[in-house]
């Protein structure tokens, strides 16, 4: 099998390195000759380019590791080239703005299985890729009724070659609601938190594991956070409402000297976050 791979950044560059593993031929696209240069002689791919017309031709699978604007118009401008019954999958995360701007292709001769690999780490770029980042980590599909069960099965089982630890199967509204949760709005919060320093002391001197932990994501890739941000604001703008509120019990507890109301906030929180992995 013949699996390509558009865009060897950090997501795509470690799908590559996850998936060489097994006997399927790697190919590569990307719009920056370097990178695909480094690709080959790490040997990342066995084949790149950056002309979309010498790789999609060949591919049974393609996996497109782009921006959400960037995975609707690269589909717009090369729907023609891919392989006749293709399977096509994405990495986005956010899935309803991409299945909107692409429904028009969901019945053409290629097969779409909309997906969203929930890992990664703040370095950018195929040089800090690394399969190891899929590790007990969590793949979320969404399927659509243009679908079949062979092309479903497919991806979850490459995902789970790639090391995921879990693959859920849920649709487009609920993954987009839940993201935003737990992946948009802690962003948010570390931006946040980050931002909202202004103490006059050197900071770092005073910091422990919990700032650490909290706003390590707050090191972000701005440019694709800030889109992902937007295209699924509905969402995001609902939790940012419920989070402030929570925020606003811990303080009004405070204002009103409520040691009880303050311990009993603190036990409710204790008690979900045991019941996470």
């Amino acid at each position: 099998m013949k699996i390509g791979i558009v865009g060897l950044g950090l997501i795509g560059g470690s799908y590559a390195k996850a998936l060489r593993k097994y006997p399927y031929e790697i190919y590569g696209i990307d719009q920056d000759e370097e990178v695909i240069s480094y690709a080959l002689q790490e040997n990342i791919i066995k084949k790149g380019s950056t002309n979309p017309k010498d790789i999609l031709p060949l591919c049974d699978v393609v996996f497109l590791c782009l921006y959400p604007h960037n995975i609707v118009s690269f589909v717009r401008t090369n729907i023609s080239y891919f392989k006749e019954n293709a399977i096509i999958s994405d990495v986005s995360g956010v899935k309803r703005f991409i299945y909107d701007r692409l429904e028009l292709y969901l019945k053409d001769d290629v097969e779409f299985v909309f997906a969203h690999p929930v890992a990664g780490k703040e370095l950018i770029g195929i040089k800090h890729s690394d399969e190891a980042i899929f590790h007990n980590a969590n793949f979320i599909i969404t399927p659509t009724k243009h679908n079949t069960e062979k092309a479903l099965n497919l991806i979850e089982t490459l995902a789970y070659q790639m090391g995921f630890s879990t693959v859920t199967k849920v649709p487009d509204y609920i993954h987009d609601n839940v993201i935003a949760y737990t992946s948009q709005l802690t962003h948010a919060i570390a931006i946040a938190l980050v931002n909202s320093d202004n103490q006059t002391e050197n900071t770092n001197l005073f910091i422990g594991d919990s700032y650490r932990d909290l706003t390590r994501i707050a090191n972000i890739n701005e440019l694709l956070w800030s889109e992902l941000f937007f295209v699924n604001k509905d969402y995001l703008k609902r939790h940012i409402d419920s989070f402030i509120s929570e925020l606003n019990l811990i303080k009004e507890a405070l204002q009103q000297n409520d040691e009880s109301a303050l311990i009993q906030l603190m036990e409710k929180a204790k008690t979900k976050r045991s019941k996470l992995s």
